[in-house]
């Protein structure tokens, strides 16, 4: 019984840890104001800091499609618009496809862009996390930083800002 007592314990454990980490696995931006010059400065700031925006799905334009078949059950959260920016940056690809090809898994990040009530966010899994344990976890570390260091220039005076130099690598990268 005192083994049974210790195995739902230990189950609760796990359960807690796990809603706590998946709360830690996000990065999230919030910028009051309009979702299309939002949306424009942090493509244009991505574009301009070495990345490629590959594609745009209008994820909300696609959901809309199914507001009849879903009924009560569509939208409950009243988003009004949900877009995402897929996006990649061959030097870090192909560092960590160097080290760790399982994690070219994260070519191409996305971002997801959601708005309700005069607020955007932006919205991010980490990738030093997705990357954990893996010899490629440092590179990815590395790429969260300079994403999240991209979105947050993007969203801080609300002009784009101009191409920054990318960060020193170690020896062995051939990122220039």
């Amino acid at each position: 019984m005192r083994s049974i007592q210790g195995l739902i314990a230990l189950g609760f454990l796990a359960m807690s840890t796990i809603t706590f980490a998946d709360a830690s696995m996000l990065y999230v931006k919030s910028v009051p104001g309009n979702f299309e010059k939002t949306y424009k400065r942090v493509f244009s700031t991505l574009e301009n800091n070495g990345y490629y925006v590959i594609f745009e799905p209008n994820v909300g334009k696609n959901l809309a499609n199914f507001k009849n078949r879903w009924g009560e059950n569509y939208n409950k959260n009243k988003l009004e618009d949900i877009r995402s920016m897929i996006f990649c940056n061959a030097n870090y690809a192909n560092e960590m496809g160097n080290l760790d090809p399982a994690m070219l898994a994260l070519c191409p990040l996305h971002l997801t862009l959601i708005h309700k009530e005069g607020v955007t966010q932006i919205l991010l899994v980490r990738p030093s996390l997705v990357a954990a344990g893996s010899p490629a976890e440092p590179v990815a570390l590395e790429l969260e930083q300079d994403v999240i260091r991209t979105v947050e220039s993007a969203v801080k005076d609300g002009t784009p800002t101009p191409a920054a130099p990318i960060p020193t690598a170690p020896p062995s990268s051939s990122r220039e």
